[in-house]
């Protein structure tokens, strides 16, 4: 097949910018967000110049967007080795120990800055009732006692938590830029879709090319080192929700696997890509079920009444092993196996009994009391899910007096909530037992040189959550500011010329207003095919052979190498991608980093054999856990120079005893 090439001849040519710093943000969520904060506090004095780069708008990016009601990861009272036991089990038993308790033992002052910085936590009244954040309460570093909703979550009047973090990363970039005489360091709008090696060093990361979402202006940033924390990948599968909800899902839907896709493409070392994550949530509004689960102690039943995970649990445990021995310690994933198990007898639907927890709370209460849970039970939504809250009201549903469905949604591709997915990076060099080819050199340097991560990007490291994020941020920013520091003299160069960039970036339009006019129905045409039928055939092939929703999360080798031979047909017709507008080229270039998450994900699934995640996908032809042979990290690597994955196993060691 000929491949297109842009030349400016029908599309308008943008404006170029370049801009050179020493650390570069790719992403404007949580991770990145506690990376400008901390890097600000190191880098300034030091005359390093920090750039922030982030797709959407910072105050409103990222996983935290919309709000949040809780705080998942706290450690308090607890013991940060108790964190990476049961993250461990969690994640059936294979993690990166050094870096999940590298974040436990950091994650709390993270927690005490938002509080600091004006976030609400709920606290514990002496009589044991609830203070909700608009009541006075001594903060957490006073003594006070926060609203736990399970052993690591607190409480919070979370809607503008994402506003307030983002709020002290764009102090601390503007401190950075008047520091270090900068015109401009926090860029909105601007979409990177690609990393490039130096010219001199092709495991060195010297740039990124972007473009802006608004204007017709393309960018080139040049650094010594990069933190990529753009989320994790949402919208690879096809969803539960269709037609004009297609676009409701539970991660947020511009999460396109560009940080897992770019560091491939660099040549990055991936693990556990085969992961994935399948919350059951609050059927066709996605809402969250912790706070119900763990604060409101509502139970799940199918729709004869029968708690799934007690009748279950023996089969369960039967094929399952240690990873299902204790019924009050079910992990994510099998909790999710016995859910299905029901719905495919026809047991459904599954019913979140909300009425009988409302019920069964208001026993000890009083009118203003359970006036005032009614209120916190609705708050849990409109902090973080005002969806759910809609659909509630269109199905006449007032869930304090009727059950609600939850179901299992579609696959996420993620490594800061309860998945494990992302890239391998080196660790803390102080954990004892870590094996040394854990650390080589930088906390959460990739396996390319200057080229770090943290948040949905550090891969065998789940249970982060927002606050766990934002503490990996700036654990990766002070490795960065140590990194410049021992790297002075480093200047980037790249191969590519500015121009020949910004014509990669801008080949999509280029083929629109080439071939627009051969059809009088430009959606449909024979040169090209627009990004949203792309995206709708990728999912498909997602969804039918690599274990999505369609199968019951079911795939095996036969089913994958067929997938993989589709993904190799849609590649080639991705390289005629058209975009009409600016919208629509971001459009595809999300397609081409979910293609190349897709591909990995699936490729891992392919090279594990065994079912390491039931409840989350299934190895038909390996239905069973295999620790013998597999309890390690799986890991990827594309090889640049050949144009080809390399797999290999890497033995997983454990730090923190049973």
């Amino acid at each position: 097949m000929e491949l297109e090439t842009c030349t400016f001849s029908y599309c308008q040519r943008p404006e170029i910018i370049e801009v050179e710093a020493d650390i570069l943000l790719i992403g404007g969520g949580m991770a990145n967000c506690g990376a400008a904060f901390e890097a600000a506090r190191w880098a300034t004095p030091k005359g390093l110049k920090i750039v922030m780069v982030d797709k959407a708008a910072t105050d409103r990016s990222g996983a935290v967007a919309m709000g949040l009601s809780a705080i998942n990861t706290y450690m308090g009272e607890n013991d940060p080795k108790d964190y990476v036991k049961m993250v461990r089990g969690d994640l059936m038993g294979i993690i990166r120990e050094d870096l999940v308790y590298d974040v436990g033992r950091h994650v709390d002052d993270s927690v005490h800055l938002f509080e600091e910085w004006g976030l609400p936590v709920w606290k514990r009244a002496d009589d044991g009732h609830t203070l909700d954040g608009a009541q006075p309460a001594k903060k957490l570093t006073e003594g006070g006692k926060p609203v736990r909703s399970g052993k690591w979550q607190i409480m919070i009047n979370g809607e503008s938590y994402k506003v307030i973090v983002a709020e002290a990363a764009k102090k601390a970039l503007e401190f950075n830029r008047v520091g270090t005489g900068m015109a401009q360091n926090h860029y909105e709008r601007v979409f990177i879709v690609e990393l490039f090696p130096d010219a001199n060093d092709s495991n060195r990361v010297a740039a990124a090319a972007g473009f802006s979402v608004r204007e017709n202006k393309a960018y080139i940033f040049k650094a010594k080192c990069m933190l990529l924390a753009a989320g994790g990948a949402v919208n690879c599968f096809r969803p539960r929700s269709v037609a004009e909800g297609q676009g409701r899902a539970w991660y947020p839907v511009w999460n396109s696997g560009s940080t897992y896709a770019m560091a491939a493409q660099l040549g990055a070392e991936l693990v556990l890509m085969e992961n994935r994550f399948v919350p059951a949530r609050f059927k066709d509004g996605y809402g969250p079920v912790g706070a119900w689960f763990l604060f409101f102690k509502a139970k799940a039943t199918n729709s004869l009444g029968e708690d799934y995970c007690v009748t279950h649990f023996e089969s369960s445990k039967a094929k399952y092993g240690k990873y299902c021995s204790d019924p009050h310690k079910l992990g994510t994933a099998i909790r999710n196996h016995m859910m299905m198990c029901d719905m495919k007898l026809g047991k459904g639907p599954i019913l979140m009994n909300t009425h009988l927890a409302m019920d069964e709370l208001a026993k000890t209460m009083d009118a203003k009391q359970i006036k005032h849970l009614e209120a916190e039970a609705w708050e849990d939504f409109l902090d973080m899910c005002i969806g759910q809250a809609g659909v509630w009201a269109a199905m006449n549903i007032d869930p304090s007096k009727t059950p609600s469905e939850i179901m299992p949604t579609e696959p996420y591709l993620l490594g800061s909530h309860a998945g494990c997915a992302g890239i391998w990076v080196s660790g803390p060099d102080d954990i004892a037992g870590a094996p040394k080819e854990w650390n080589w050199g930088y906390n959460r340097m990739t396996t390319v040189k200057g080229l770090f991560t943290a948040g949905d990007g550090v891969g065998a490291s789940g249970h982060k959550f927002s606050s766990g994020s934002h503490a990996e941020g700036r654990i990766a920013a002070k490795a960065m500011v140590s990194f410049c520091l021992d790297n002075k003299d480093y200047k980037p160069t790249v191969k590519k010329t500015n121009d020949e960039l910004a014509a990669e970036l801008y080949l999509p339009f280029e083929i629109y207003e080439k071939y627009k006019n051969y059809s009088t129905d430009t959606a449909t045409n024979p040169y090209y095919i627009r990004p949203k039928m792309l995206q709708a055939r990728l999912q498909k092939i997602m969804d039918e052979y690599v274990g999505g929703i369609s199968t019951y999360y079911m795939t095996s080798k036969t089913m994958l190498d067929a997938g993989l031979k589709q993904l190799d047909l849609l590649k080639e017709d991705a390289a005629k991608m058209a975009a009409a507008d600016l919208h629509e080229l971001m459009r595809c270039w999300e397609n081409y980093h979910r293609i190349w998450t897709s591909e990995s994900h699936a490729r891992h699934i392919l090279f594990r054999e065994d079912t390491r995640y039931p409840g989350y996908y299934y190895r038909g032809d390996f239905d069973f856990v295999d620790d013998e042979n597999w309890r390690c990290f799986t890991i990827s690597k594309w090889d640049v120079q050949n144009k080809k994955w390399i797999f290999s196993k890497r033995d997983y060691v454990q730090l923190v005893p049973d």
